[in-house]
């Protein structure tokens, strides 16, 4: 083992990587409860959801440490999990199924780009303005959805939105429950989201609003009401090249970022250059196809594994502690599924989340129109049009715009032009 995982080249132990797996499922736990119950709001069965959720977890998280020798989790991304269900599913009216076809080809293409160059080609064609607004924007989609769940924003005819009646429970209990994981978190306890959430819940029973499992542990089942139920044929004949190219750029963006940022902490870095780079973007890869094919949404890198290597963990070691942890998770499906039916719940971990997505906003030039108004356009558009796709396509129209009436046009890679073009089709000569 010492050996396979080069624990004495980086300067771990056994022990170390254990500590540290477990330091990082704590943080990233809340997700295998808030994911699945994202998506049974499509319509899809949530004990289903919930087991093809942590089985993608559990398999990408293995290849990443197993074949890539890295303490990164892999598993289900929250802000491509609300894309796929309240913009892809309930904003444009199509079957999950069609969702799970986009996402299973999204993720063809992203594995096929990590064997080639294209993958730098496209990351370098993307101004870092663009890149870091999307990151923001999708932080601010996801915070917006939580508000609505938690009934702190409802809707209104006057000005379309407006704030809910705080002393209604669920609006009550949300602020409540997102007060406790603030002051968790202040006081840097690890596992603050999921402790947060079991407090509430706590809370919610207390109060009457949740009822208490049968079971407590079963063996996992209803996978084959999501397993092979993707729909691949709707995405050419709705048109989906959007949600398509969407999945694909921001599942590249946030792999290569984080990737990136958690193999600095973790001093793994070389010359500023990511070893063995390739196998950790197949790890992605590879999870957001097997996610589709089991029924859940994109994967992405998770940022909770910063807390890992916080913690110590060096390897891939790590890595597998999690996947090991996750496999134990599997068999608590029905106080996983009791929580998830509170939206109090579930609310406050997705506009934590939203927050933190904000963090990228630090390294736009706010003085620089050319750069910033973009920027700007793409986080006012996405939670506004409910659309994930849209802010970046207005975003990707009127920044090469900018540039070419400023006589800039050489600043502007070859690549923005030609994804200018298709979102002005897409948008313009295409039905919605």
């Amino acid at each position: 083992m010492k050996k396979w995982f080069e624990l004495e080249q980086r300067g771990s132990s056994v022990s170390t990587e254990l500590i540290a797996g477990f330091t990082t499922f704590l943080t990233m736990a809340y997700a295998v409860i808030v994911i699945p119950a994202v998506l049974s709001s499509t319509g899809m069965d949530f004990n289903g959801a919930f087991l093809a959720t942590g089985l993608t977890i559990i398999v990408a998280t293995l290849i990443m440490g197993i074949f890539a020798n890295y303490p990164i989790v892999i598993g289900p991304g929250l802000g491509l999990n609300a894309y796929l269900a309240y913009s892809v599913v309930s904003g444009s009216g199509h079957s999950w199924q069609t969702a799970l076809g986009a996402v299973c080809l999204s993720g063809i293409l992203f594995f096929l780009i990590s064997l080639t160059p294209l993958r730098s080609i496209l990351l370098e064609a993307i101004p870092a303005s663009l890149k870091h607004a999307i990151t923001a924007g999708i932080g601010l989609f996801v915070c917006f959805i939580g508000l609505q769940s938690a009934k702190v924003v409802v809707a209104s005819p006057a000005t379309l939105v407006t704030l809910g009646k705080l002393s209604e429970p669920t609006a009550l209990l949300s602020c409540i429950g997102l007060i406790l994981s603030l002051v968790l978190m202040v006081y840097r306890v690890k596992a603050a989201l999921i402790v947060g959430m079991l407090i509430t819940g706590i809370l919610a029973y207390w109060q009457g609003m949740l009822v208490l499992p049968e079971h407590s542990l079963v063996v996992p089942n209803g996978l084959e009401k999501t397993l092979l139920q993707l729909d691949l044929s709707s995405i050419w004949q709705q048109g989906l090249y959007s949600v398509v190219f969407t999945f694909l750029l921001i599942t590249l963006f946030d792999t290569t970022g984080t990737l990136l940022g958690i193999a600095e902490q973790a001093h793994i870095l070389k010359d500023g250059r990511l070893p063995r780079a390739r196998g950790a973007f197949l790890a992605d890869a590879t999870g957001t196809v097997i996610g589709s094919l089991l029924g859940t949404s994109p994967t992405a890198t998770y940022i909770e594994s910063g807390s890992g290597v916080a913690a110590g963990g060096r390897t891939g070691l790590t890595a597998v502690t999690v996947a090991a942890l996750m496999t134990l998770t599997l068999f608590f499906a029905p106080w996983a599924k009791v929580l998830s039916t509170i939206p109090a719940v579930t609310a406050p971990p997705l506009i934590i989340v939203g927050f933190f997505m904000m963090n990228s906003l630090r390294h736009i030039d706010w003085q620089n129109i050319e750069e910033a108004f973009p920027a700007f356009l793409i986080m006012a558009t996405m939670p506004l049009t409910y659309s994930i796709a849209t802010g970046i396509g207005l975003g990707f129209i009127v920044y090469p715009l900018l540039k070419l009436l400023r006589g800039k046009y050489g600043e502007v890679h070859p690549i923005l032009y030609l994804f200018m073009a298709l979102f002005v089709f897409q948008m313009t000569l295409q039905s919605h």
